[in-house]
């Protein structure tokens, strides 16, 4: 039996243990980390936490909906049993009809079909398998990557794990903030607070890079999960890019991290070039569904979207 649970009800121990014996156990489904992410949570659980399903919500002009926080890729369905397409779409049926607006990602391990009263959004992302060594690893690299790392070692750029989090935020301000405006303030205050949360538990390292004048060009917050390395965030100046020291990071943490049967999770992209860049390490592509649901009559979705997001 599925059941809503409440926030303050949820036996957090017994939830955590549900999402770290599920298949891919994403970080982003933990209690802690939804804590801070996302602030209100409620879940569905299966019986005695065989299966949960986390419930990120936001309340706003009093309507209340489901969303994808910041700086998570993918929630959904966490089970410790083998489930299929039944048990996904029993769980989204069950989701409670006081949320007026569904709009989250499944993870790739529980994927669900295409219905009339939900719609399906397919997202890339690109994965690389670790299980070999960084020689094997290396041969599938682009000539154009190589030759990008090649140029960055002639620039004598220089690698530090010693990166603090208001580091790494300041230099994508400075950067590519400054042109996406993507976050909020609020925003920064979140990935700070998750930075510091994963580098206390040892789920996370901030690499970067530094020039001859040691000035920091790059960085890069690597997420460190049993089975899954994530590059969730990261900063680069117009310097950084003009001399390859992002591929040159990447490039230093994959062979740091070779040999490992781990995945690195390069998170995205439905940017071409992005996804281009990621693709030219060897990734594969792997796909993910974004499930939209909306439980008002079609005129007045646009409005209730444009309501919520202003």
């Amino acid at each position: 039996m599925i059941k809503h649970i409440k926030h303050d009800q949820i036996d957090f121990k017994r939830y955590d243990e549900c999402v770290n014996r599920s298949m891919g156990a994403y970080i982003y489904a933990y209690s802690w980390y939804l804590d801070i992410v996302a602030g209100e949570w409620d879940v569905l659980v299966e019986d005695d936490y065989v299966s949960v399903f986390p419930l990120p919500f936001r309340v706003k002009f009093g309507i209340k909906y489901i969303y994808q926080p910041v700086f998570t890729q993918q929630l959904g369905l966490f089970s410790t049993a083998l489930q299929g397409i039944a048990k996904l779409n029993e769980f989204i049926s069950v989701i409670p009809k006081e949320f007026k607006l569904i709009e989250i990602n499944l993870n790739k391990y529980y994927v669900t079909i295409k219905r009339k009263n939900y719609k399906l959004v397919e997202n890339l992302n690109l994965e690389l398998d670790l299980a070999k060594d960084y020689e094997q690893i290396h041969k599938q690299y682009s000539t154009n990557l190589k030759r990008n790392i090649k140029k960055a070692k002639k620039n004598e750029l220089q690698t530090s794990n010693h990166i603090k989090p208001e580091q790494l935020i300041e230099l994508f301000k400075s950067n590519k903030g400054n042109e996406l405006n993507v976050y909020s303030p609020e925003d920064y205050v979140r990935l700070g607070r998750l930075a510091y949360m994963l580098l206390h538990k040892g789920k996370a390292s901030i690499e970067g890079v530094y020039n001859k004048e040691n000035t920091l060009i790059a960085a890069a917050l690597f997420v460190l999960g049993s089975t899954r390395l994530i590059f969730l965030f990261s900063g680069l100046s117009d310097e950084g890019k003009e001399k390859a020291a992002m591929p040159f990071l990447i490039n230093n943490f994959i062979e740091k991290h070779s040999n490992s049967n781990k995945i690195f999770d390069f998170e995205g992209s439905n940017n071409e070039s992005l996804a281009r860049f990621y693709r030219s390490f060897g990734a594969q592509e792997y796909h993910y569904f974004g499930l939209r649901q909306y439980r008002f009559p079609f005129k007045q979705i646009a409005k209730l979207k444009n309501k919520l997001n202003s």
